[in-house]
């Protein structure tokens, strides 16, 4: 029989690239969302008979615990994703990125498998010197950061569980997110033909969106080897200043003006660069270089068109 999969938020950015992934794989995927965007980025998959679609609030226990009993792995990506969604609004945030998880942890049982999407923003601000590994004290500097923090504590201090901590992902998706940094560059690079950049030094890691699907596949396969551990998950050549991202950018789009601004500051103020050592000791190297996925959003935002309130 093949293994059943609910994957919860399965129609957002992330989710809608996974889902197809995993259906390849000739898993059975469940997909519990509330389509608060009203997104369609699911479509394609109806016509697969191991593909299910429920309409639903992640936070519904009768609704969770009515599809967590028939299902062998739990992918928990349904959350308020980002500082600034956060901040907008904390009771949803916290009831959506910790509480929800924390039932979906009381209702699972300790069999059944879950790989959860963590953020490396919980390393908070570092330095551009020293490598954070898995060891790395966690300092959340935001709410976000906070409660995936909180939950990934919650679910590592229980069975079954794997944990990712994503570096800032990029690349296209049917569910398109324009906020996450080299798709927010780029877009600004062919759109704009500007972007002012606040702490140009501050470092980040990246990861691209399929290397993301690939490694949540990887760890149910390797769940064995995997239970009870984080891992970060990122581009080893892609620890990288929010400079260089930009100057990366330029190299597609020459006439791309950067203003480094000393005035005023970035409300983001993560700082850090991550080992993937672990991962990789694990069996699992991300491979999609930031090249490849800026060349990917160039020919995304090609199909954008101009906006439906804009005439040019």
């Amino acid at each position: 029989m093949a293994t059943r999969i609910l994957v919860t938020g399965g129609a957002g950015y992330l989710g809608s690239i996974l889902c197809d992934h995993l259906l390849r794989k000739q898993f059975h995927v469940t997909v519990l969302d509330s389509l608060a965007y009203g997104q369609h980025s699911l479509f394609q998959f109806c016509a697969d008979p191991n593909f299910d679609f429920v309409l639903g609030d992640v936070r519904d226990e009768a609704t969770v615990a009515r599809l967590v009993k028939d299902v062998d792995v739990v992918i928990p990506l349904a959350a308020v994703v980002g500082a600034s969604a956060c901040a907008r609004d904390p009771w949803l945030a916290t009831s959506v990125n910790l509480t929800a998880i924390q039932m979906l942890n009381r209702l699972r049982s300790p069999r059944q498998l879950v790989v959860f999407p963590m953020t490396n923003s919980g390393y908070g601000t570092k330095s551009g010197d020293v490598f954070c590994t898995e060891e790395t004290p966690l300092q959340p500097i935001s709410l976000y950061g906070e409660t995936k923090v909180q939950a990934e504590q919650e679910l590592l201090q229980s069975p079954n569980a794997i944990t990712l901590r994503l570096a800032t992902v990029f690349g296209v998706s049917p569910r398109m997110r324009l906020d996450l940094l080299v798709n927010h560059f780029t877009y600004a690079a062919v759109k704009d033909g500007y972007l002012v950049i606040f702490e140009k030094d501050f470092k980040r890691n990246y990861v691209h969106i399929r290397d993301v699907a690939d490694a949540f596949v990887f760890a149910i396969e390797h769940a064995g080897e995997m239970v009870g551990r984080p891992y970060n998950l990122g581009l080893d050549d892609a620890n990288l200043s929010k400079e260089e991202l930009a100057l990366a950018v330029k190299q597609y789009v020459p006439n791309f003006y950067i203003h480094y601004s000393e005035i005023n500051s970035d409300p983001d103020k993560r700082n850090y660069i991550v080992s993937n050592q672990r991962l990789r000791e694990a069996g699992f190297e991300a491979h999609r270089s930031l090249d490849q996925g800026i060349r990917e959003l160039l020919k995304a935002y090609r199909m954008l068109g101009r906006g439906a309130m804009m005439n040019a």
